[in-house]
């Protein structure tokens, strides 16, 4: 099947490269023209490299090799402010409309729980709960003038489960599903869909650059290796599963689906 969402325009932040550039690919793949946004910048606290502008240059390629447009601008999500800026001009480069919504950009601070800070908890907080509101905030009048639309927030396996050593990004994602809910009720009434999105962890630079320190943090703590494990036979999930779901819920296969949190885990939420 072909075309799933032709003609839709999407925002997707955190679209340098990991899931996000998969979102933007597999969108434009199925017909979307895609507006893009990442911080391009490291940030403070956490251990592996920030997005560049040239992963957001291979974005833009591969989005255009499918044929379809990109807008891709620097931004940050902790801003409204910036999101808004970027919005904004997206929607008018693509001639006024947009239909489609993901909340992606994230981080992982690593961490024991005697090892946390305020300053950790801020920098999670910042950008994976209070970024996700201001998107939806910069978005949702834009979908309530296209008449309606999907908005896909991603929150985490750690979203609906405790999760060793993650003990800020847990509480964030947590609080994605409850932004996810709010809105759901609100934004029903205009036609606009919104759920979350659950994975397993990903074979992205996040996960990469995390090294050794999750397996040592796990040989230190042996009693909590059960709840890191998957129940499939995998270790990680690829980003492109979590695009699959993406276009499914930005879809109007989706058409009656809101308000709920779709797990692409490997079974590790059963735990």
């Amino acid at each position: 099947m072909t075309g799933r969402v032709e003609g839709k325009v999407a925002f997707i932040t955190g679209a340098a490269r990991g899931q996000g550039r998969a979102h933007a690919v597999r969108l434009a793949e199925e017909g979307a023209d895609i507006i893009a946004m990442d911080l391009l910048e490291p940030l403070e606290h956490v251990r592996y490299p920030g997005s560049s502008k040239e992963d957001m240059d291979e974005t833009v390629r591969l989005v255009e090799a499918t044929g379809r447009r990109i807008v891709a601008r620097q931004g940050d999500v902790r801003s409204l402010e910036s999101v808004r800026e970027v919005v904004d001009e997206g929607v008018i480069a693509m001639g006024g409309r947009l239909d489609i919504v993901c909340a992606n950009a994230g981080i992982m601070i690593l961490h024991e729980w005697s090892e946390g800070t305020p300053e950790l908890w801020d920098a999670t907080i910042a950008t994976n709960l209070t970024g996700v509101w201001n998107t939806v905030m910069a978005t949702a009048q834009h979908l309530i003038d296209a008449g309606g639309g999907s908005m896909i927030l991603t929150s985490s396996s750690a979203g609906l489960r405790g999760q060793p050593f993650l003990n800020p990004y847990v509480a964030a994602k947590h609080g994605v599903v409850g932004v996810m809910r709010a809105f759901a009720v609100e934004l029903a009434e205009y036609g606009i869909r919104v759920n979350t999105i659950h994975p397993t962890g990903v074979n992205t630079t996040m996960i990469e650059g995390l090294g050794d320190a999750y397996p040592t943090f796990l040989e230190h703590h042996p009693s909590l290796a059960l709840v890191a494990k998957n129940l499939l036979d995998v270790p990680a999930v690829e980003a492109t599963d979590l695009a699959q779901a993406v276009v499914y819920l930005a879809s109007d296969e989706s058409r009656y689906v809101t308000a709920t949190t779709l797990t692409v885990d490997a079974g590790i939420t059963q735990h």
